[in-house]
C-alpha cells in the first residue's frame, strides 16, 4: 500500500530533526539538518529555509532533492523524493512556520536567533520506509477516538452558562473529561496594561489564579498575537536546560505583588490555543501534558473549537451584563459589620490591592475593588452593578472596554483563595455585592 503524508504525521512534529539531501549542478552531494518540516497537504510539504549557502544554492541549482522524516514515537524512517517548486516569505503558510520556529526557539533560549527567512514549498513524488537493520520501537497504542457525542456535549455546557467563572470552568471540565487532559489554563487579555492573566486553572499544585505573562511572551502570548494555535512536542531539552541552571525560590507574593505562574514539572508536551470570537482573541487556553507527542490533531481541532466556543460564551456574557440593568430599591445602608478591623491597602501606580497585610490582585481588577470600597464607605452600600462600574472605571481609564466580568470574577476567586475577610458575591446578572467580617478601613496609598 503506497504511503501518503498524512501517514507521517509522527514525523512532522519537530521531536527529530529531519535531513535534507541535495546536490550542485555538477553532481557534487551535500547533506544538513532541517529544523522544520510542514505538510502543506497530501502532495506538497515546507521546509523552513535557514539553510547553510550551500544547500541553498544546491536547491536553487537542482531542485531535485531527497528528505528523510523519522517518527517521533517509533523511530521509523521515510525518504521522500521531492522537487524544488517555490519560496514565500509572507502569507499564512509563512506566518504559520514562523510562528512555531519562534515558540519552540524560545523553549532553548534562541527565539532571537533562529529567524525564518523564508518558507520553500516542495512537490512529494514518492515516499519510501526505509528498511531497519534493527527492530525499532513498536507503535504507540492511540487513545480512544474523540467522540463526537462527548464533544457535542462540552460545547452545549459552555453554552448554557450565563456567567464568566461557569463559562471558564465548563470549558476547562471539557478539556479534562473529553480530550483527557488534566493541566490546563485559562488566561484573559488585560488590554489595559498588554498582558494575560490566569483566571482559571486545573490540575495544579497551585492554581495560579492573577498569574500574568506579557502578551507577546512564550507560546501563550505567540497564539495571542497571531490568533494561530502553536504547540511544542517534546520538552526534554528545556527540561535538561532548567534542571543545569537550578530553580530559584519563588518569590513571596507579598513582597513582589506577582502571582508564581503554574507549571507541570514533568511536562514534555504543550499548546496554546487562542480563544477568539470575531476576529478578537479574548485569551489563550493552555494545555500541558507529560507524555511527548501528546496533542494529536483531533485533539487540537476538538481544543479550538471549544476554545471558540468559550470565546463567544464569554462575549456574549460580558454583553448582558453591561447591557442589563436589574431593578433596584433606594439604596439602604449597609448594616455596620461586626469583629475587628479589615484593613486594606491600594497602591496607585498599579492598582494593587492587599488585605490584612495579603496581596490580592492588581490591574483593573484592584481599581475595580477600590471603586467599590469608595462607593461602600462614602455612600453606605454594598450592592453594586456591572454597569456603574463600568462606566466609573472607563472615566478614570479609558481604555478599559471590556472584560469586566472576568476581572470581577479574578477579583472574587482571589479574596476566596486566600480567605479574605472580605469577600464578593454574585447576587444576579450584572450585580455583585461586598461582605464583610469587619468594619473596612483604607489605608492611605503609598
Amino acid at each position: 500500500m503506497s504511503l501518503r503524508l498524512s501517514d507521517l504525521s509522527a514525523c512532522f512534529e519537530g521531536v527529530i530533526p529531519s535531513i535534507i539531501a541535495t546536490a550542485s549542478a555538477d553532481g557534487m552531494p551535500n547533506i544538513s539538518y532541517l529544523s522544520h518540516v510542514v505538510r502543506v497537504d497530501d502532495g506538497h510539504v515546507a521546509l523552513s529555509n535557514q539553510f547553510f549557502a550551500k544547500t541553498a544554492a544546491n536547491i536553487r541549482a537542482n531542485p531535485k532533492v531527497t528528505l528523510i522524516l523519522v517518527d517521533g514515537f517509533t523511530g521509523d524512517q521515510y525518504l521522500l523524493d521531492i522537487g524544488f517548486m517555490r519560496s514565500v516569505d509572507t502569507g499564512p503558510l509563512f506566518d504559520k512556520i514562523a510562528l512555531q520556529l519562534k515558540a519552540s526557539s524560545a523553549q532553548v533560549g534562541m527565539s532571537e536567533v533562529m529567524r525564518l527567512r523564508s518558507a520553500d514549498i516542495f512537490r512529494v513524488y514518492g515516499i519510501e520506509k526505509v528498511p531497519s537493520l534493527v527492530e525499532t520501537a513498536p507503535a504507540i497504542p492511540g487513545r480512544e477516538p474523540i467522540g463526537l457525542p462527548a464533544l457535542s456535549e462540552a460545547i452545549k455546557a459552555i453554552e448554557q452558562q450565563a456567567e464568566a467563572g461557569e463559562i471558564i470552568d465548563s470549558l476547562l471540565s471539557g478539556v479534562r473529561h473529553v480530550l483527557g487532559y488534566d493541566n490546563a489554563l485559562v488566561l484573559i487579555h488585560d488590554n489595559h496594561r498588554g498582558r494575560l492573566v490566569t483566571t482559571g486553572s486545573i490540575g495544579y499544585e497551585r492554581s495560579g489564579l492573577g498569574s500574568e505573562i506579557a502578551g507577546s511572551e512564550g507560546l501563550i502570548g505567540a497564539a495571542a498575537t497571531s490568533g494561530q494555535t502553536i504547540k511544542v512536542s517534546d520538552m526534554s531539552r528545556v527540561r535538561r536546560f532548567g534542571e543545569a541552571i537550578g530553580v530559584e525560590a519563588e518569590p513571596s507574593e507579598n513582597a513582589t505583588r506577582t502571582v508564581a505562574f503554574p507549571q507541570l514539572s514533568t511536562a514534555m508536551s504543550q499548546i496554546a490555543v487562542p480563544m477568539t470570537c470575531r476576529g478578537t482573541v479574548a485569551g489563550v487556553l493552555f494545555v500541558e501534558s507529560g507524555e511527548r507527542l501528546a496533542f494529536r490533531e483531533e485533539d487540537q481541532a476538538a481544543l479550538e473549537i471549544l476554545a471558540r466556543q468559550a470565546a463567544s460564551a464569554l462575549r456574549a456574557s460580558e454583553m448582558e451584563a453591561a447591557a442589563t440593568e436589574p431593578r433596584q430599591a433606594a439604596p439602604l445602608p449597609a448594616p455596620a459589620a461586626a469583629g475587628r478591623e479589615i484593613r486594606i491597602g491600594h497602591h496607585r501606580f498599579d492598582d494593587s490591592v492587599f488585605v490584612d497585610g495579603v496581596y490580592i490582585v492588581k490591574g483593573v481588577a484592584g481599581a475595580l475593588l477600590r471603586l467599590m470600597l469608595e462607593w461602600h464607605l462614602n455612600e453606605g452600600r454594598s450592592e453594586f452593578t456591572n454597569r456603574e462600574m463600568r462606566l466609573a472605571a472607563g472615566a478614570r481609564m479609558p481604555e478599559i472596554k471590556d472584560n469586566l466580568e472576568t476581572r470581577l470574577l479574578l477579583l472574587r476567586r482571589r479574596l476566596e483563595e486566600k480567605q479574605a475577610r472580605l469577600r464578593l458575591i454574585r447576587v444576579g446578572r450584572g450585580r455583585v455585592r461586598l461582605e464583610a467580617e469587619g468594619p473596612l478601613v483604607v489605608e492611605a496609598a503609598r
